[in-house]
């Protein structure tokens, strides 16, 4: 069953961060459009993330995980409904796709507030605002021949080139060898309040204990689809782990460009927690109702206002849920 407050709270959520995130740019509606155009208008499925395998877990906080964020997920181990997936509207994609960043969706529960992330496969978002993902989009919408037009989609990256960033980092690294292979970034800037009130600014990657790519050769070898057998077996031997790390902000550090990476190396970092990914669960676990990582957030971490790639979700997720759901 869909959560009754799924539609009204994404329209909800864009109206509440209008002012700052300048919501006269964003037009979900189209963009989901735009979404499903370019992966071939595919029925019953996400706009992005179709292809995924639902999973649950839990998550385990560090002991001075409150000293950062008094939000309940972070004083005791929680139920987690998770989903990995790779991008695109596309439910056929070939799990060997390089330039496709892979999808982790995952919803923490705790009656005083569930806390949900829409994480993925690298640093960076392709773009750093809704107007812009919309033209990126249009440029890649297939025309008469099922081909997208290979000039416009060269003079759009001309004019925006961190728009390439992200395609570059993808193609710079191997294929992971797994879902549960890789590390994962929400790539949006997160305010942490503890109990005392003190705030912190942080970007959030989830850190793979067990990374690993493959190479050309070994990638040859795969058949277009083998992440979900290779999770089943991995999970039959025990549980997929990830710490989740917080990447504390120094002053000058983007919080309103996603397309913009703070350097890791360069930042103090703090463990928050450990996820256990324990075993697979009914893909109608996970479709019932959306991953929003705009409402579904406790007391104690909030996204950032400034950032519209950040505000846009809510509602984008809300049409794609109607959508798929009719």
């Amino acid at each position: 069953m869909i959560r009754s407050s799924a539609l009204l709270a994404g329209a909800a959520a864009l109206a509440a961060l209008a002012v700052p995130v300048h919501a006269e740019e964003a037009d979900p509606a189209a963009i989901v459009g735009l979404q499903f155009a370019v992966s071939g208008n595919h029925k019953g499925v996400r706009a992005s993330g179709a292809k995924g395998v639902c999973l649950k877990g839990s998550f385990a906080p560090a002991p001075d995980a409150a000293s950062l964020s008094k939000a309940p997920q972070f004083t005791k181990t929680v139920p987690v409904t998770a989903r990995f997936s790779m991008g695109g509207g596309n439910p056929k994609i070939s799990d060997k796709t390089k330039a496709t960043t892979r999808g982790f969706a995952m919803r923490m529960a705790d009656p005083a507030g569930d806390m949900t992330f829409v994480i993925i496969s690298a640093p960076v978002f392709s773009t750093k605002t809704p107007a812009q993902l919309e033209e990126f989009l249009k440029v890649r919408v297939p025309g008469p021949d099922g081909k997208p037009d290979a000039e416009k989609i060269k003079a759009f990256a001309a004019q925006n080139p961190e728009t390439g960033r992200q395609a570059a980092w993808l193609n710079a690294r191997p294929v992971p060898a797994s879902f549960a292979g890789t590390d994962y970034w929400a790539v949006h800037a997160y305010t942490l309040t503890n109990a005392k009130g003190d705030k912190t600014v942080a970007k959030l990657k989830f850190v793979a204990a067990d990374k690993a790519g493959l190479s050309d050769e070994e990638l040859k070898a795969k058949p277009d689809s083998f992440y979900a057998d290779e999770l089943k077996e991995r999970l039959a031997k025990g549980p997929a782990r990830f710490d989740l790390v917080a990447i504390l902000a120094q002053p000058g550090d983007p919080t309103a460009d996603v397309t913009a990476t703070w350097p890791e190396e360069e930042r103090k970092t703090r463990t928050l927690g450990t996820l256990a990914i324990t075993a697979i669960e009914p893909d109608a676990t996970c479709d019932a109702a959306t991953f929003d990582p705009v409402v579904d957030l406790p007391d104690g971490i909030a996204g950032p206002a400034d950032d519209p790639m950040f505000a846009i979700r809510s509602p984008a997720y809300a049409v794609s849920l109607s959508r798929r759901s009719n």
